[in-house]
């Protein structure tokens, strides 16, 4: 089997995002992982797909020197799961934006998790139309001006992790466009992933959306506002690491480390393997200025997948069939001799 590294992953095309777009980094955390997930499960770059939508970031394919197909609006989801189940051996990625996938693509996404499909679907999030010019999508904040919501949207924003969770999805991480040794540790995982793996990737629209995530993005904010989590590590953030999450009843807390008789032992241990679905839900959706964004692998359980249970169904189904081959077929009604 080939040693591959990052160069091996980049195409010789021209790539065609604006100057500080996010998108930059999300691709360039993909071409580092992929050797070590061909390396991981043994296989050769002809064995990696990727699949987009319309959109910024949907023209990803092109600028990998895998396999790819740039499909339509919102059916990434659609094409990807075809391409696995007929071939489960390839390694699917697919990458959608906020619109394609949450808005048109919404009833495809859905349904994949729920299935439990083996690909690996990254969502980039800025909040933003931006290849059609700047137009809400179903992540925006209410409120957002923009050139389908003059006065602001009524709308309230999806939040991608409830969505996930909310279909039972196995596998759920975020991150963000500028952490990019943490996009390439949850990519990694993705890939290790046995089921539909949904990554969030809180991107920037230097034209459309500048400045989106800011608020705990800047390097000024970031430990205060955000927190990575990580399986068996307390989950602890904060510029002097002196905050916590705990519980208080049935509702997460944050806590400061030191006041109020509180100490590391009671805050919360991180276990995205636990099958505790109304926690990572909680993890999921808390939000800034309450609470820090989480961020890293926040659910990732053990679950059958389509794929599998279709091969698995097949396979009883011609062990009981009369019907074996082509010959048994055409002779297997009534036959007349002439």
């Amino acid at each position: 089997m080939a040693e591959y590294t990052f160069k091996d992953f980049k195409s010789d095309q021209e790539i065609r995002w604006c100057p500080g777009c996010g998108d930059f980094s999300i691709l360039a955390a993909l071409q580092r992982t992929l050797p070590q997930v061909c390396k991981e499960k043994g296989i050769e770059k002809d064995k990696i797909v990727v699949v987009s939508g319309i959109g910024c970031s949907s023209r990803l394919p092109y600028y990998m020197d895998t396999y790819g197909f740039h499909s339509i609006h919102g059916r990434a989801t659609a094409i990807a799961t075809g391409m696995k189940v007929a071939n489960p051996e390839l390694c699917v990625w697919q990458v959608s934006g906020d619109g394609d996938a949450l808005a048109i693509g919404g009833n495809h996404f859905i349904h994949a998790i729920r299935r439990n499909i083996d690909i690996n679907l990254m969502l980039f999030n800025n909040r933003i139309y931006g290849m059609t010019k700047g137009q809400y999508s179903p992540t925006s904040r209410l409120g957002t001006v923009t050139k389908t919501s003059p006065y602001g949207t009524v709308e309230a924003p999806f939040n991608p992790g409830s969505l996930v969770l909310g279909a039972k999805g196995t596998f759920f991480a975020r991150s963000m466009d500028t952490e990019l040794a943490l996009n390439q540790e949850v990519m990694l995982a993705a890939s290790r992933h046995n089921g539909t793996s949904v990554m969030e990737f809180l991107t920037n629209c230097m034209i459309f959306n500048n400045g989106t995530h800011a608020d705990i993005s800047d390097k000024e904010f970031k430990a205060d506002r955000t927190i990575v989590l990580r399986d068996g590590e307390k989950m602890i953030f904060g510029r002097n690491r002196d905050k916590g999450i705990m519980l208080d009843g049935w509702k997460l807390k944050v806590v400061t480390i030191g006041e109020d008789g509180v100490t590391e032992d009671d805050i919360l241990t991180h276990d995205s393997h636990s099958d505790n679905l109304g926690l990572q839900t909680m993890l999921a959706e808390m939000s800034w200025p309450e609470f820090p964004v989480a961020l890293g692998v926040i659910r990732d359980v053990t679950a059958n997948t389509y794929e599998e249970e279709v091969a698995r169904q097949l396979e009883e189904v011609k062990s009981r069939a009369k019907v074996r081959d082509m010959e048994g077929l055409l002779h297997s009604g009534s036959t007349w001799e002439l």
